[in-house]
């Protein structure tokens, strides 16, 4: 998964929940707007397609149920990542050699390693198809602008027509992206849920007003951007009152070229992270 798709990716999961579009008064979009989300749009595209680079990175990742932080080598194979601190304490003894088993049983499964690759692929090209319609999906407007980023505001065009159930997502959304002028690629982009959302009127689940996301991309080195930081917080309820959605924050930091070829080889190099 290169560093346009990973992108797209992380969009495609902060909205797959939300995916009940509603309808505003037509307008269009600003032609200056219009343009330079298309620029933006196809220079994510190409970065997707020409860029190769293997990362390595901590990840620290938040949730519900666990503040987590994980070494992550990235390789041509696919990635491979270790727990190295949990709920602020680094792992020792069992938890560490747990998570030596872990890694071993999955480089050493090819079923398994196949079954996320497929996987992967199809995230990917979910995304493709989703970052494609960005320009189109939303009306775009011009909120500020410096030297170095352009800011657009957008918000759903009722004139979007979803060719599929995961296109809908398009109709729920209203926020901001930051365009860098210099590649034009796309800094920022955020978003909140303008109305409560419900499924089959209410009876079978709801998600609430409010819900955002917020996934923050820097330019690790010259040509080369990655998600630093995503933020998820959406909620709402089920049948049954289950509680539905996602709360999730996650930074990255501490970024390398990859030291590793290799699933093999990223293995052998996380096994004395700490």
């Amino acid at each position: 998964m290169y560093a346009g798709t990973r992108f797209a990716t992380t969009l495609l999961a902060a909205l797959t929940l939300l995916t009940i579009p509603h309808m505003l008064h037509a307008q269009t979009s600003q032609p200056q707007a219009q343009q330079a989300i298309e620029t933006a749009v196809q220079s994510e595209l190409a970065a997707a397609k020409n860029d190769h680079s293997n990362w390595r990175y901590r990840d620290s990742d938040v949730g519900p149920d666990k503040n987590a932080i994980y070494d992550q080598i990235e390789t041509p194979q696919g990635s491979l990542k270790r727990m190295i601190e949990l709920n602020g304490q680094p792992l020792t003894g069992q938890a560490r050699a747990d998570e030596t088993d872990r890694i071993a049983e999955y480089v050493n499964d090819p079923a398994e390693q196949a079954k996320r690759h497929k996987a992967a692929a199809h995230d990917d090209a979910q995304a493709e198809t989703l970052l494609k319609m960005l320009p189109t999906a939303f009306l775009w407007t011009i909120a500020s602008e410096t030297p170095e980023y352009l800011t657009l505001d957008y918000r759903p065009n009722p004139a979007f027509d979803p060719p599929d159930y995961e296109a809908r997502v398009m109709g729920t959304m209203a926020g901001q992206v930051i365009i860098a002028r210099e590649g034009n690629r796309i800094r920022t982009l955020r978003g909140s849920l303008t109305q409560d959302v419900k499924f089959g009127f209410g009876l079978f689940g709801r998600l609430n007003q409010g819900g955002t996301f917020d996934i923050e991309r820097r330019q690790i080195i010259p040509g080369h951007w990655q998600i630093t930081e995503s933020h998820v917080h959406i909620g709402g309820r089920a049948l049954l009152f289950k509680n539905i959605g996602q709360q999730d924050d996650e930074v990255k930091t501490d970024w390398h070229p990859s030291p590793a070829h290799t699933r093999h080889e990223a293995e052998d190099i996380l096994r004395d992270s700490k």
